[in-house]
């Protein structure tokens, strides 16, 4: 072992396991994220990292690529292939911005990016997202974390959705309880957040990732995600209240959308809640086609989907576009 240091904060908010071979550069993420009330454990090289990830078992490690020795793409590989760190999330530290640099590090088992030097605020965010992420996981035996899993490494693919998942989590759980929903749909609708585009492992880079418009061929495929997503999720016990959040995110009031075509309440409520939201975070986010749109503009889209198309459900539309309005729902953008 070369090196290592642990800071550690009262009232702690996670752990974070911070790998890179610059002794400034660790030690100022130690700083940052323990003035944010993280335990934070410090490694200058790979075989100190995979000793500390297997003993103390953190919630987060943000591993640098370029090192000495053992890089981290291959403490990344080490972490995934061993059992008792495979499903700790791993973000990558990197000045590296080319899709090659990211397609390996999505082999190597990578989490999440993060471009150094960090920004604060993003460091936060995305640290924030995955020990919440970790703790909604703990309680899912191993296969159940592993298919989480896999959703995350899904979010990453596609670099035009960002935290997407995270979001979505959270902004339809806080729906669910406007709605006075009960805890296990509460917790079905958090769980939804990251699984309801888990099929998306089944569909093609040419098609999930095309920058322009798809084909109808391409259409077709891509809509084949809410089969495979629930194929994936339905021998796994835990997950069943997550099932038709999965398979009917994409129906429409009118029936107009798919995979069954389901008419108005024929839609189950979870998968009602969800879409709202989901719609929601895609007309405010930054997509590869066009840039994110400001949050009024995006209840006046919705307001039209559902009046003059009649996509969405009303009623949970309306409640929705009053909790954003009076300011109690937090919402993103990226304007």
């Amino acid at each position: 072992m070369r090196y290592t240091g642990w800071v550690t904060q009262d009232d702690s908010r996670g752990s974070v396991l911070a790998v890179d071979d610059d002794p400034a550069a660790l030690e100022a993420l130690a700083i940052a994220l323990g003035e944010l009330g993280y335990d934070v454990w410090q490694s200058l090289d790979g075989e100190t990292a995979l000793t500390l990830a297997a003993e103390r078992q953190p919630d987060v490690i943000l591993l640098d690529v370029h090192m000495p020795g053992m890089d981290g793409y291959e403490v990344c590989q080490r972490l995934t292939n061993t059992e008792a760190t495979a499903l700790i999330p791993v973000v990558f530290l990197t000045g590296e911005t080319s899709r090659e640099g990211r397609l390996k590090g999505l082999e190597a088992g990578a989490t999440d990016f993060l471009h150094k030097p960090c920004d604060l605020t993003e460091l936060e965010v995305r640290v924030r997202n995955l020990v919440r992420f970790r703790r909604l996981t703990e309680d899912l035996d191993s296969a159940e974390r592993v298919v989480f899993s896999i959703a995350k490494v899904i979010e990453a693919r596609d670099e035009g959705t960002g935290e997407h998942c995270d979001r979505l989590s959270r902004m339809a759980s806080e729906l669910g309880r406007a709605l006075d929903l009960d805890q296990d749909a509460i917790v079905a609708l958090e769980r939804g957040g990251y699984l309801h585009d888990i099929g998306k492992v089944g569909i093609p880079d040419a098609v999930l990732l095309k920058p322009g418009p798809l084909t109808d061929e391409e259409r077709e495929i891509m809509r084949r995600h809410v089969i495979i997503g629930v194929e994936i999720c339905q021998p796994l016990r835990t997950l069943r209240h997550v099932l038709p959040i999965i398979r009917y995110h994409h129906e429409h009031w009118d029936g107009s959308g798919y995979p069954d075509g389901l008419r108005g309440e024929e839609i189950p409520l979870l998968a009602r809640v969800f879409q709202v939201t989901d719609v929601f975070d895609a007309l405010t986010s930054d997509r590869c086609y066009r840039r994110a749109l400001p949050v009024s503009q995006a209840l006046e889209i919705i307001h039209d989907e559902t009046v003059n198309k009649a996509w969405w459900d009303p009623a949970i539309v309306h409640v929705f576009t009053n909790l954003v309005k009076s300011g109690k729902l937090h919402v993103h953008a990226q304007q």
